[in-house]
């Protein structure tokens, strides 16, 4: 499947959202607990994000916090899973999130998921798990660049 990346904007919230409240996985408890402006906030002012497409379709999207230096969202539309759309986001989003010269990021999973597997697979760092239960990993500067060398 052919697919672009290119940064998200608020056009994009909408789509945003729809893939956020798809998947099967991560599933959030409450989905009016992240509303539009958080959407707004992470991708203009907080952090920056991106959005894998084709046409006028998003196919998945990822965002960093780079204020609390962790990943606040990748996510793959269900129906385009398994055709490297997530991969490729994580790689824009940490080259991006590193070239700024930030040095460590991390992230929060759920246990027993794809996303667990695909985090491991990527390199990341289990260090423990938090008090909600879901498992921390974290990734350096220096882990990321002589991963993707």
């Amino acid at each position: 499947m052919k697919f672009s990346i290119r940064d998200a904007n608020v056009k994009d919230i909408e789509q945003l959202q729809f893939i956020r409240g798809a998947v099967q996985q991560n599933i959030l408890s409450n989905p009016e607990l992240i509303t539009y402006e958080d959407y707004e906030a992470f991708i203009s002012q907080i952090g920056k994000g991106w959005v894998a497409f084709t046409g006028k379709t998003i196919l998945g999207f990822a965002i960093a916090d780079m204020q609390k230096d962790n990943v606040w969202a990748l996510f793959v539309h269900p129906r385009y899973e398994n055709k490297s759309i997530g991969k490729k986001l994580h790689h824009t989003m940490l080259n991006a999130y590193f070239n700024s010269g930030k040095q460590k990021i991390w992230l929060s999973t759920e246990p027993g998921t794809r996303a667990e597997i695909f985090y491991n697979k990527q390199g990341w760092k289990c260090t423990g798990k938090l008090t909600n239960g879901e498992i921390r990993f974290e990734m350096t500067a220096d882990e990321w660049r002589s991963q993707s060398n």
